[in-house]
């Protein structure tokens, strides 16, 4: 961990003034107990889905094994920085096979979509979560991830603890954590976080 007080990861830009924050769960657990942020609610929860250009022959992906099929016969696999790229990597290493597939990988950097890179054939098969795929032109959603091997990331949001609009903000939180907002949670890739 950064040395520097207002970095609570590696490579994190400094953390800034703002009303509300959302982010990963394990990202805001981290700002809430720097005291950065107060009144965190779990928000959405999003899987690792699988894509691959738009029109391209669909690999099986409905159990682990088969994904480590999938993954040994691609050109090309391409993978996000974040949560979904991390456990990833550790799946690789665990399965024996990362060394294997090092040469083909791709991984984006921070805030860089995977769908894209599909979409431009840089990648025959991608990683990331549903909700970052979904918007991609360009690629077919082959699906998610079998539940085997399945890692869902939850997203909260916190209010800063210096917001100017303090009250606002808990609003916008209750407003995302209500029933009327579930529809558009799920039309956008994402699970409430309250229906478990």
């Amino acid at each position: 961990m950064s040395k520097d007080p207002d970095r609570t990861v590696p490579d994190m830009p400094p953390f800034e003034t703002a009303d509300l924050v959302i982010a990963s769960q394990k990202a805001l657990g981290e700002l809430k107990s720097l005291a950065k942020v107060q009144a965190v609610v779990d928000l959405a929860r999003s899987g690792v889905a699988v894509a691959v250009k738009k029109g391209a022959q669909r690999p099986d992906i409905g159990s682990g094994e088969a994904v480590k099929r999938a993954l040994r016969a691609a050109k090309s696999i391409a993978y996000s920085s974040g949560p979904s790229g991390v456990y990833l990597a550790e799946l690789f290493q665990k399965w024996g096979i990362a060394e294997e597939l090092k040469a083909k990988i791709t991984q984006t950097p921070p805030g860089t979509a995977v769908g894209p890179l599909v979409a431009r054939g840089e990648a025959e098969i991608g990683f990331q979560q549903m909700s970052e795929l979904l918007p991609t032109a360009g690629i077919d959603i082959v699906g998610p991830l079998p539940p085997d091997i399945q890692i869902v990331t939850t997203f909260s949001g916190g209010v800063h603890v210096a917001a100017k609009e303090g009250d606002a903000a808990r609003a916008w939180l209750a407003f995302i954590t209500s029933p009327q907002s579930a529809a558009v949670l799920r039309k956008h890739g994402m699970e409430p976080a309250n229906s478990l």
